[in-house]
């Protein structure tokens, strides 16, 4: 399936950790366990009392970008906070980092959390831990749509594999475009409304993989938000298993 250079796939429901409902595009046995470089992807809805109790982690970075509600992060670091919707965690778990992430005590959260490998010759980094709040996301404006850059040229989000992350909003049926810098792959996957990108049609709940791609075109049917990752491939084996990836 990775061969393609253009796939769309359904997000999978399935439950993670306790008591929390994920919507997984991967990694998902049988189906698709990764997409070089990023190893996780899951649109998590959590109500008050679930969640991620402490466990570990090894060998890669991860942000979860909160849409509402929100997600407090402890980890064996000494780091406590807690990010509210519209803001971001990083951790890189580099050779070893035990955390929890519990949700608000009312109220429904729900975000995307996404992990990126990282390559064999940083696999063994110091752990570490960033937030980024709300108002420290740079927001630009592209015609109807509206850009929230998670990680990208004027974000503070900090990681060790180049990738670009982009929260889009539009509010009318134009098209926005978005160069793919050489070398890079990635997904779009569709949150609310419904938009065709490079002639494939995507709902909610649905991504479209790509590579080998200049532009991505995508063309809204109305108001729709959609989440937008791409990055550079490390062509390494990748080996995970469960919150491990060696």
């Amino acid at each position: 399936m990775s061969a393609q250079s253009l796939f769309v796939t359904d997000a999978l429901l399935m439950q993670e950790g306790d008591g929390a409902e994920v919507q997984r595009l991967f990694p998902i046995p049988r189906r698709m366990m990764n997409y070089d470089p990023f190893v996780l992807w899951d649109h998590f809805t959590i109500e008050p009392g679930n969640g991620f109790p402490t466990h570990p982690h090894r060998g890669f970075e991860a942000i979860t970008y909160m849409f509402s509600g929100s997600m407090q992060h402890k980890d064996n670091l000494g780091n406590e906070s807690t990010v509210t919707g519209g803001g971001a965690q990083r951790f890189t778990a580099g050779r070893g980092i035990e955390h929890l992430e519990m949700p608000a005590a009312e109220g429904q959260s729900s975000g995307i959390q996404l992990w990126i490998n990282l390559p064999q010759n940083l696999k063994q980094i110091d752990p570490d831990y960033q937030q980024v709040d709300e108002d420290q996301v740079p927001v630009l404006q592209k015609d109807d749509a509206r850009v929230r850059v998670i990680v990208g040229e004027s974000s503070p989000m900090k990681l060790s594999t180049d990738i670009r992350y982009y929260d889009i909003s539009q509010s009318g049926g134009g098209i926005y475009t978005e160069s793919v810098p050489p070398g890079f792959r990635g997904l779009l996957y569709l949150m609310q409304g419904a938009v065709e990108v490079n002639g494939h049609g995507l709902n909610p709940g649905q991504a479209l993989f790509f590579e080998a791609q200049k532009d991505l075109a995508v063309k809204g049917r109305g108001t729709s938000r959609f989440m937008l990752v791409m990055g550079r491939p490390h062509g390494e084996p990748i080996r995970q298993w469960g919150p491990f990836v060696d």
